[in-house]
């Protein structure tokens, strides 16, 4: 079963992230017991996700910054384009404001899944992870 769990695509896994799972397993809530709150393994399938602190933490604040960078570009453009060539400013500048708290905040535990995805395929896991997790797993 580990080594089914552990060959998903990118795609799988990022999918997985978005919806706040556990990149590995697929396990629901993944690593978050409240909205902000993190345990330190999966509920379902026992990884630890806490692999190399320092750079995951930054791994995850930069995907952070790029989630909520590409949803400012996606409503400044939509803006821009439904009310070419009046352009309201200061009711865009608080939408693209309001998105930017929203996404931000809102897409902080998010950003730590999608970000596990993309660490989980640039540093597969050894086989002392491997069975780490097996020995933690919910049976």
């Amino acid at each position: 079963m580990t080594a089914q769990l552990d060959k998903a695509n990118l795609f799988t896994m990022l999918v997985r992230g978005l919806f706040r799972r556990c990149a590995r397993c697929g396990g629901k809530g993944a690593f978050y017991t409240g909205w902000i709150k993190k345990s330190d393994r999966c509920k379902t399938c026992g990884f630890k996700w806490e692999r190399n602190l320092e750079g995951f933490q930054l791994g995850a604040a930069a995907m952070n910054i790029m989630m909520t960078g590409g949803s400012l570009l996606f409503v400044m453009g939509v803006g821009v384009v439904a009310t070419y060539p009046e352009v309201p400013t200061w009711p865009l500048i608080a939408i693209v404001g309001s998105v930017a708290l929203i996404v931000g905040i809102g897409g902080f535990p998010t950003s730590y899944t999608v970000w596990l995805a993309i660490d989980l395929r640039l540093r597969p896991l050894d086989e002392s992870e491997v069975a780490d997790a097996a020995e933690h797993a919910r049976s």
